[in-house]
């Protein structure tokens, strides 16, 4: 079938839907006789369910539809970034400057979907049912230096005090460390009670890399570990990037 680990684990625990070509596919490498097939793909189509986040059509890329339903799965979201504040944590005004830049061929409606999208995802963070993950940040303090408005910084220091919430900063202070010799960027989605495998994300310009064996999400765990002994403490991060937020006021 050539599919990922990912997919296949979100197939059998029932956090995607099946497509009936799909179905159809499978029913054919295990033989499975021509009624059973009609009967399979007809439930495949019944019992078929969308993510909030498909209404939005094209806004969302493909390669990408597959991390926001990992995401909303996830139990525990390690991020770590370099370039930009990261979408979770991101204001209305920011993200469509993240947009402005990134896709400069996109109209105005079409930014605005994909604004939308982006807070969208950010419900997750609050939500009660299920229970809402807990998201651990850490921040090059490049990313509070370029770009970021007054507002996008005091929303960090709000948000960073909800108690799923760890925003911490690798001060420019520490001078090269792990994160510099990765993409800038990666994610290391945990899911609940270790019973799924973890997995990396990165992605980039055109597309994205889901890694997922044993080897690679430990070579970023370890990047992430060396890291996290690197930056500020949570307190010590609100306090810088409130005195950031400060200078520009």
């Amino acid at each position: 079938m050539e599919w990922s680990t990912p997919k296949i684990w979100r197939i059998e625990t029932g956090a995607t839907s099946m497509r009936s070509l799909d179905v159809e596919a499978m029913c054919k490498v295990y033989r499975a006789s021509p009624e059973l097939t009609v009967a399979l793909m007809g439930l495949a189509k019944e019992t078929k369910g969308r993510g909030w986040w498909h209404s939005y059509g094209d806004a969302i890329p493909e390669w990408f539809e597959l991390y926001v339903g990992l995401e909303a799965a996830a139990a525990r979201l390690r991020t770590y970034e370099a370039q930009l504040v990261p979408g979770l944590l991101q204001t209305e005004a920011y993200g469509t400057r993240v947009y402005e830049v990134a896709r400069p061929d996109m109209t105005r409606e079409e930014r605005q979907r994909g604004v939308a999208v982006r807070l969208g995802r950010q419900g997750v963070l609050t939500r009660l049912t299920p229970r809402a993950p807990q998201l651990d940040v850490l921040l090059d303090e490049a990313v509070l230096r370029r770009g970021v408005d007054v507002e996008q910084l005091q929303h960090l220091v709000t948000v960073s005090r909800q108690p799923n919430v760890s925003l911490r900063v690798i001060p420019f202070a520490v001078g090269l460390h792990r994160g510099n010799m990765t993409s800038g960027t990666f994610t290391i989605l945990d899911f609940e009670g270790g019973a799924e495998p973890s997995l990396v994300y990165s992605d980039g310009l055109t597309g994205a890399l889901y890694l997922d064996k044993p080897g690679e999400v430990t070579t970023y765990e370890e990047a992430w570990a060396t890291m996290e002994k690197l930056a500020l403490a949570e307190a010590q991060s609100r306090k810088l990037i409130a005195s950031i937020a400060e200078e520009q006021a």
